[in-house]
């Protein structure tokens, strides 16, 4: 029907000027996409604006529409129309086509709520080249050195895994409300944290065969850490303000203690012997109880907590730099970056001032990467001088919460 519709305004508008008096326009209504192209095996949720329901939504070109969802061939090239029409409104968006991200070269991939998984140039000025959408919006993205990208949705229930040579995307039903993602390089299997499963938090697994596990754990799991040497997955479950040891094989829970009120990010250390746990609480709350760090000894089978940071503002996320014994931890109310030493968890450095909301930041080949939420953008400090790079902060997608490097020269691809 629509493209009779959409054949229809055709003619109309080539007829022009034709002699009979011309009947009131239709309100324009808009599309919710976003602006880059779109990357093959992208699924991407489509909303129109100014459209009220029913109305028909429908692909001119490669791909098609399911529950609401433009689902992006594997192998697409070129551009499509995407039309919707309602009694009273149509609106009209064109989207083009990207290639896949090149193997052989370096990449950031940007988590953007509003829009998907950024792809970038690795190398200022970061220019970003294309969109992979997974099905919602994504709160996390990591990429396994075999060459799989990996995000999922963080208001819905798909989990997206991207492998880069030959390029090919797999989708995952029943991974719901996902927050943070993690590879295991040993199995490269992912680990999702699911913040409500259930009216629980829960761990799902899903392994290098495509077959899918999940554990129930505590309340709200939001942040992860993944220790390969000791087949360990530590979970971050906020609202008990627990923490879950869960064997990284078997998904089974071998212990779960106290850490701190809404314990929300954590960190490990090379070594595995040292979990770094952010509360994240507020100055400005009605409580008015302000947020931490600290450091959790879990080299032994009973965790200890051996060292805290002073009170901070709003702390959120944590990345941990073994080799100059730093601790970094974002403060999306004061938009710094708390700069400790990882061994006490004193400051070890003014705090860094960087763009609005910092987010999940990461250490990465010498550089701390920091998402900014609020500002749309990805600031980058070199770990040694801790000077802003060249080109930083830059342009990313809507609401940027994590970001994942991909280095060719260190990875076997598949």
């Amino acid at each position: 029907m629509i493209r009779r519709l959409f054949a229809g305004l055709l003619i109309a508008f080539t007829i022009g000027a034709a002699p009979h008096r011309a009947h009131a326009p239709k309100a324009v209504a808009s599309f919710t996409l976003p602006d880059l192209p779109l990357l093959p095996g992208s699924v991407v949720p489509v909303d129109v604006d100014g459209l009220a329901p029913p109305y028909d939504i429908d692909v001119l070109g490669p791909g098609r529409f399911s529950a609401g969802e433009y689902w992006v061939p594997g192998d697409v090239d070129g551009s499509a129309t995407v039309v919707a029409a309602g009694t009273n409104a149509l609106a009209m968006r064109s989207v083009t086509f990207a290639p896949p991200p090149n193997a052989q070269e370096p990449f950031l991939a940007v988590a953007s709520y509003d829009d998907g998984v950024i792809f970038h140039d690795a190398a200022p000025p970061f220019v970003k080249h294309a969109v992979l959408g997974v099905g919602g919006a994504p709160s996390d993205v990591a990429i396994d050195p075999s060459g799989a990208i990996a995000a999922a949705a963080t208001n819905g229930t798909i989990a997206a895994i991207a492998k880069l040579q030959p390029w090919n995307v797999s989708t995952y039903s029943g991974v719901p409300f996902t927050d943070e993602v993690a590879f295991d390089p040993t199995t490269h299997a992912l680990y999702a944290s699911n913040r409500d499963v259930n009216g629980a938090g829960a761990i799902t697994r899903i392994g290098a065969d495509g077959t899918i596990r999940q554990r129930v754990l505590g309340l709200t799991a939001e942040g992860i850490a993944v220790d390969p040497r000791r087949r360990r997955i530590y979970v971050a479950n906020v609202n008990d303000g627990t923490i879950s040891i869960v064997d990284a094989d078997s998904l089974v829970e071998l212990r779960r203690f106290n850490a701190v009120p809404r314990v929300f990010s954590l960190a490990l250390s090379s070594d595995g012997s040292r979990l770094y746990a952010v509360s994240n609480q507020s100055i400005t709350s009605p409580f008015g109880a302000a947020g931490s760090a600290l450091a959790i000894d879990v080299s032994h089978d009973v965790p200890r907590i051996v060292a805290r940071t002073r009170a901070l503002s709003f702390p959120l996320g944590v990345a941990v730099d073994d080799l100059h014994h730093h601790l970094f931890v974002t403060d999306e109310h004061d938009d710094d970056v708390y700069v400790f030493d990882s061994r006490t968890m004193r400051p070890a450095h003014a705090p860094l001032t960087t763009c609005r909301t910092p987010w999940k930041p990461l250490v990465d080949g010498g550089r701390l990467y920091i998402p900014c939420a609020r500002s749309n953008d990805v600031d980058v400090i070199e770990t040694t001088s801790l000077k802003r790079l060249s080109g930083a902060p830059f342009a990313t997608g809507g609401y940027p919460l994590a970001v994942a490097v991909w280095h060719p020269h260190s990875s076997v691809v598949r």
